[in-house]
């Protein structure tokens, strides 16, 4: 054949592959507007909402479609955190934020209150809000519990043997309820965080002194603090039914300061 009839059989094979990769590329690959996170119709209780990551889950997870209930109310017995669910209504997903600023105490001079404090703030909430919410979840065969916990549960920190030993509880207790309640379809897991931007345990005090700025760069291979929203946003996907595969997970978010 001619240059100019070879010309054109050759732009008529080059069309015929595009429009075959086009048509696999919109019929196999997923829409780049969908996204794995979607909440619509979850309600979400999220408790001590307007401290540690409480803000920034509230809004991340209102922008995925989620109806978030907002608690702020103290959780300190059962009695106080069964009015918190009634009045909750139905819940799809408890995220417990639960946080107190941690105390540097050697081990050896940690006292009853502070050792009794760290547990009632951390550690008898998370019990009272599971138990508030699994016969609802259990009962209707689907539900999820996500823990915004610790990274210090998993690996020690120097003088915070209280902060530490509460932080563990949270993670073994979320550990043990998730096997009994996975095959109700229920999802129990935690993200064990270090290092999150957020006011409690790092507010702009502490990111400006040159010491810690020194620390996060020896001990963070990620060389940054996490930000908020890329902890928020984990958890959302781990709300989401796209989720429903994980059971009693720990999943650290702490840039590499614990690699497990």
């Amino acid at each position: 054949p001619s240059a100019a009839a070879a010309c054109i059989v050759y732009v008529s094979r080059c069309d015929a592959i595009r429009f075959s990769k086009d048509a696999f590329t919109s019929s196999h690959q997923p829409d780049k507007k969908m996204s794995l996170v979607d909440l619509q119709s979850k309600r979400i209780l999220v408790t001590q909402a307007d401290t540690f990551m409480g803000p920034a889950l509230c809004a991340t997870l209102e922008k995925a479609g989620a109806s978030v209930i907002a608690n702020t109310d103290a959780l300190d017995s059962a009695a106080a955190v069964e009015h918190v669910v009634k009045d909750a209504g139905q819940i799809d997903v408890l995220l417990a934020n639960l946080a107190i600023p941690a105390p540097a105490t050697a081990a050896a001079e940690v006292d009853d209150d502070e050792w009794f404090n760290a547990f009632r703030s951390m550690v008898d909430p998370l019990r009272y809000l599971t138990q508030a919410v699994l016969p609802m979840m259990t009962a209707r065969k689907q539900g999820k519990i996500l823990l915004m916990g610790s990274a210090s549960g998993m690996r020690g920190i120097r003088k915070t043997s209280t902060y530490c030993a509460a932080r563990g509880a949270q993670l073994a207790y979320i550990q043990s309820v998730a096997l009994e309640v996975a095959r109700d379809n229920v999802q129990v897991n935690a993200i064990a965080q270090n290092f999150v931007d957020n006011p409690t345990y790092f507010p702009e005090s502490v990111q400006s002194n040159p010491a810690f700025v020194k620390k996060l760069q020896r001990e963070v291979p990620l060389g940054r603090l996490v930000s908020a929203e890329e902890d928020a946003t984990f958890a959302a996907y781990l709300c989401s039914n796209a989720a429903d595969c994980f059971v009693g997970q720990i999943f650290p978010v702490c840039g590499g300061w614990v690699a497990r």
